[in-house]
């Protein structure tokens, strides 16, 4: 990876269509891959997420990303203030993907910590997987490389892999952190629970909320998952692994996004995956035609089945190949003539376990607390989204309660169909 990182101490000032050529015009990483006279680059402000500004640049030789931190959250405004750090983050984040699953995050060119901003590789024709998956395309071997990439990534970055010093170092390092932790702590493991601030949730959900919030297993099992994403730094997480997180053609997968990176359990990318193809799936009564949703469905659970059966074959492969670190070392089973593939697979079985629990965390605060999933939010029709989005929450509720009833795919399976077939609003 060839790039620039400079840490000049000059004033953060955020960019615009206007100022960004002149800004960045003579930096070389950037002007040798766009090409020409900056003052005839092409310059799109592209960004529809919730935090950031994202710029297009194209000039004679070719097209580069731009992404730069806001202090504040972008989808609330000044009033939700947020530390330009967190795009220093996303850069150490980049960089270790780029090492750990070589070619499926984009490549770096430059990095300014002072002004917040990556310079990185412009996908195209790749575009944003939850749009892909609203429109009913399909994408070739997607679970096999998101499960792949997030094997990796978890093996990689723990100290199966790792050795001690580095990893504890890298902990450290992503330690400073805060702010973006914080967001996930409150609004993916907490808010969905209670009638916080900046909750919102389609009305005739009401009933079904109730039941939720009234189901003390469950928010007690929620809270034990929080304790687990607090408390285990097991693995370098993308932090934020969802379907706008996901850039694919019809046959390449590439993860961008990374900026909610922390150190956390293992299995949390992976739920957090699964979760939006769950939603992905029970939405799509509202996005087909009767004659496509039945096999178009079917395609969503043959992907999510994909993530969990790549992650456990990538995973046992560097078991075998890679376990280098301080974790199940080979002096206490291979070199003395034991066999390791039943430690192996009782913690394959905590990672799924733990997976589902994540997952069903994540169904229920995409329709309940902040940044709700396009999924539902673009099906006009409110009753129609209701009776979607409730079969989601119920699901999520017994995968949270219950997770070790559904590691098995064919079980897992059978309770996405069940819940789609009923009409969730009634059982509420």
């Amino acid at each position: 990876m060839q790039h620039e990182h400079r840490e000049e101490a000059t004033r953060y000032e955020a960019l615009s269509v206007d100022t960004l050529a002149t800004r960045l015009g003579d930096v070389h990483e950037v002007a040798s891959r766009v090409g020409g006279d900056s003052a005839s680059w092409e310059i799109r402000e592209v960004g529809d997420g919730n935090l950031n500004l994202v710029f297009i640049v194209t000039g004679s030789v070719g097209s580069v990303v731009v992404k730069q931190a806001l202090p504040y959250v972008r989808m609330v405004g000044e009033s939700w203030p947020l530390p330009l750090y967190r795009a220093h983050f996303e850069y150490y984040a980049l960089v270790r993907q780029a090492r750990r699953d070589p070619g499926v995050a984009p490549e770096v060119f430059y990095f300014d910590k002072a002004q917040a901003l990556i310079v990185m590789e412009y996908l195209h024709p790749h575009v944003i997987l939850r749009r892909k998956l609203i429109n009913g395309e399909r994408v070739a071997g997607l679970g096999e490389t998101l499960g792949r990439f997030c094997a990796r990534t978890a093996f990689r970055g723990s100290e199966l892999s790792l050795e001690s010093p580095e990893k504890k170092q890298d902990v450290g390092l992503f330690s400073g952190n805060v702010a973006i932790p914080a967001i996930t702590e409150s609004l993916v493991f907490t808010d969905p629970y209670f009638n916080a601030e900046m909750n919102h949730h389609t009305p005739a959900l009401s009933p079904v909320v109730e039941r939720l919030r009234g189901n003390a297993t469950l928010k007690a099992r929620a809270q034990r998952m929080l304790l687990k994403f607090t408390a285990n730094a097991e693995t370098m997480l993308h932090g934020d692994l969802h379907s706008g997180s996901i850039m694919a053609t019809d046959t390449d997968v590439r993860v961008i996004d990374p900026e909610f990176s922390q150190y956390g359990p293992m299995a949390f990318d992976l739920g957090m995956a699964v979760a939006n193809f769950l939603m992905a799936y029970f939405s799509q009564p509202a996005h087909r035609l009767d004659s496509d949703l039945a096999a178009y469905q079917a395609w969503i659970l043959e992907v999510i089945e994909a993530c969990f059966t790549s992650f456990d074959a990538e995973f046992r492969h560097l078991w075998q190949t890679e376990r280098t670190g301080i974790l199940f070392p080979r002096a206490l089973f291979e070199d003395q003539g034991h066999e390791s593939e039943a430690a192996c697979d009782a913690l394959l079985e905590e990672i799924r376990q733990d997976a589902l629990a994540f997952c069903g965390i994540e169904m229920h605060r995409r329709v309940l607390s902040l940044a709700h999933n396009a999924d539902f939010e673009e099906i006009e029709d409110t009753a129609l989204r209701a009776g979607l989005e409730a079969r989601n929450l119920l699901m999520g509720e017994e995968l949270v309660v219950n997770p070790a009833a559904y590691s098995d795919m064919a079980a897992l399976r059978k309770l996405a169909k069940m819940h789609n077939r009923q009409d969730a609003l009634e059982v509420g």
